[in-house]
């Protein structure tokens, strides 16, 4: 075979190779699928000369060029939401300058929902993978309104319902936004005036999007609602179920569940499944069990983006909801015996070997990928 010789750009650090490599005397060194692990591995191999079929690196390359044509015409869902956060943050912050706020935040709200057309399972995932996005209190909101957004879209809202359910999320939490990325940090539990401030911040929310042209009724009332409980140990009103709109229950729900579930320092992160539990039942029972079982259904036991170990011992990422809530599709990254698989693999949960034994801690499943090496290019950046 006629050979090419590679050099350290040809081979990408985390990512499996996409040919075999051989050494001097045609001797294969490297299967085709090998994750090189380190630059260190790198110079190793070539001070032993490391040679590929000039034909298969020609062909790879043309495919390479050709996927990356074929990406600009797929929609990505995770770009769609990296645009929100970034659209928000700047919108947020600076929201007394902006002319025609809520339109704008309306705008954003549509991004979200294109990224929810693309793929759900993504979506999903992004609340658990993608937190490095924007500063906390602008992620919350975004993650916070995908969610609800799932939800109103399962219990089929109309689309303006969808969209104020959407753009509460968005802004619920406007009466405290620079005081929240601050309270994320802190290591100790929150101060007195930290939580008088919090137990505030609702109605100080529908207060800054009244002064900014917000004038819908729903709208303000999701937000001032948001933290109220069905049994009236909520705030700020103390209300109850019967003057809880289901509406605003969806957004109270969603803001719940992604507060659990993301790391916070004052606060234990709890796993998808507990945090779902936890937020739906309270005291053992719900007040609306239609809009507990779509939270169930919608989101599932192990959510896109979980970190899960299997029967089999290996270790892996939720990929994919399906109808049994408690056999998602995963990818398996770390083998049975601990060690890194060359390329992710795709496991069936509804096989006993391959069953989910149970959820892991980011620090304990210790997997770096990027979302689109799972989801491919809807998941690219």
């Amino acid at each position: 075979m006629e050979q090419r010789r590679l050099s350290m750009s040809d081979i990408a650090i985390g990512e499996p190779l996409p040919w075999d490599v051989f050494g001097e005397g045609n001797k294969l060194l490297l299967r085709r699928g090998h994750i090189v692990q380190s630059s260190s591995q790198i110079e190793s191999l070539l001070t032993r000369g490391l040679f590929i079929d000039a034909g298969h690196f020609d062909r790879h390359n043309k495919a390479i060029k050709e996927a990356h044509a074929l990406r600009q015409d797929t929609p990505s869902a995770l770009r769609f939401i990296n645009l929100a956060n970034k659209r928000l943050e700047r919108l947020l912050y600076n929201l007394n300058n902006e002319a025609d706020a809520p339109a704008k935040i309306l705008e954003v709200g549509k991004a979200l929902a294109f990224a929810v057309d693309i793929n759900p399972d993504i979506v999903l995932a992004s609340v658990l993978l993608n937190q490095q996005a924007s500063s906390y209190a602008v992620r919350h909101c975004i993650d916070t309104a995908l969610v609800a957004l799932l939800i109103a879209r399962a219990m089929n809202k109309s689309a303006d319902e969808a969209q104020l359910i959407t753009a509460a999320s968005l802004t619920m939490n406007i009466g405290m936004l620079r005081q929240h990325d601050q309270m994320q940090m802190k290591q100790e539990p929150l101060s007195e005036k930290e939580s008088a401030l919090i137990k505030a911040h609702a109605q100080g929310s529908v207060e800054v999007l009244k002064e900014t042209g917000v004038s819908d009724a729903d709208w303000l009332s999701y937000v001032q609602l948001h933290h109220e409980k069905d049994d009236g140990s909520g705030y700020p009103g103390g209300k109850s179920t019967a003057d809880i709109p289901q509406n605003a229950r969806i957004v109270a729900f969603a803001d719940r569940y992604c507060a659990c579930i993301v790391g916070r320092a004052y606060r234990k992160t709890l796993s998808p499944n507990v945090a779902l539990r936890d937020v739906l039942l309270a005291g053992g029972k719900t007040s609306d069990p239609q809009l507990a079982a779509h939270f169930i259904k919608e989101i599932g036991t192990y959510p896109p983006g979980a970190f899960v170990r299997l029967q089999s011992g290996e270790i892996g990422v939720v990929t994919r909801r399906t109808k049994a809530a408690a056999a998602p599709v995963v990818h398996a990254f770390i083998g049975p015996r601990g060690a890194p698989l060359s390329f992710p693999i795709q496991r069936d949960t509804s096989k006993e070997l391959y069953a989910v034994r149970e959820l892991l801690a980011p620090e304990q499943a210790m997997l770096r990928f990027s979302m689109q090496q799972l989801w491919g290019n809807e998941a690219a950046l």
